[in-house]
């Protein structure tokens, strides 16, 4: 196994769903927050809390050339310790960053879906701070870094299917986006793009999105249909009085045919992965 890779926020929906998948390939180490015995256990995960504990410590015990960040956490505890790992990134001969971002630092634009070469421009909080987080990556040498910007990421168990569920089972609304054009991805497509990403080499910025879009409350409304759920109560949230993008497709790092995702193969995986959990 030639890459070490720790995973910062490997406990999380994402984090976690890429630590099951690189964890058979690579030597491969992780950070959590929350309190689990199955973490606690665990030789190759580490707790951290960022905004209390020293990341060089890990990153000493570690020394890994691949530092995937999926973090969650205080705004500023967070852009303390991207500055650490970049330091480290920068001293170390063989290390790179490859730091899951979103389609938030466009979410002050909305007229036109947005590439990987477009100008940021964030409109909320989330968004200014995942700004900051990457312009402080890209002071960093080409192939130091890989920028991953994600949509929003859905799965059989992602917290927004679960919450769909949730509203079918206890009868309470679900907030939909009638006006809003997003793209989508899976949990799983976006750990084999990251695979495939590690064993490529690849640098730059990615968009780690579906090839074409959709409007929130269809997508959402098909997706209820498929798995049979009732009793939901759509939400109806109108934020403009015109169609607004939320949405972010790959164009200049385009991958291979066989790693792209669409709408319709997003709504599918989390209705057939429903049905196949349901048989075990």
């Amino acid at each position: 196994m030639k890459n070490k890779i720790l995973i910062l926020g490997a406990s999380g929906f994402i984090g976690n769903t890429i630590y099951k998948e690189l964890l058979p390939y690579f030597d491969t180490y992780g950070t959590y927050y929350t309190s689990d015995s199955m973490f606690e256990d665990n030789q190759v995960m580490f707790p951290f809390n960022v905004e209390k504990d020293d990341i060089n410590v890990i990153l000493e015990k570690v020394q890994p050339n691949i530092i995937i960040s999926s973090l969650r956490g205080d705004f500023n505890s967070q852009i303390k310790l991207h500055q650490e790992i970049a330091n480290y990134t920068l001293a170390a001969l063989d290390c790179k960053i490859i730091y899951i971002s979103t389609v938030n630092v466009f979410d002050g634009k909305g007229e036109f879906p947005s590439y990987e070469n477009d100008d940021l421009l964030a409109k909320s909080d989330y968004g200014k701070f995942k700004i900051s987080i990457e312009k402080l990556i890209l002071n960093l040498p080409a192939s130091k870094f890989l920028i991953a910007r994600l949509p929003i990421v859905l799965g059989v168990n992602s917290p927004r299917i679960n919450l769909l569920k949730e509203a079918s089972k206890n009868n309470t609304e679900f907030e939909v986006y009638p006006n809003l054009i997003i793209s989508v991805t899976t949990a799983n497509k976006l750990a084999q793009l990251v695979h495939y990403i590690i064993n490529q080499s690849l640098e730059g910025i990615f968009h780690l999105a579906s090839n074409d879009i959709i409007h929130h409350f269809d997508l959402f409304e098909e997706i209820s249909e498929k798995l049979e759920l009732e009793h939901i109560v759509f939400k109806h949230n109108y934020t403009s009085n015109k169609d607004r993008y939320l949405a972010i497709l790959p164009k200049h790092n385009l991958l291979p045919d066989n790693y792209q995702i669409s709408i319709q193969q997003v709504i599918e995986d989390s209705v057939l992965k429903e049905e196949i959990d349901s048989l075990k």
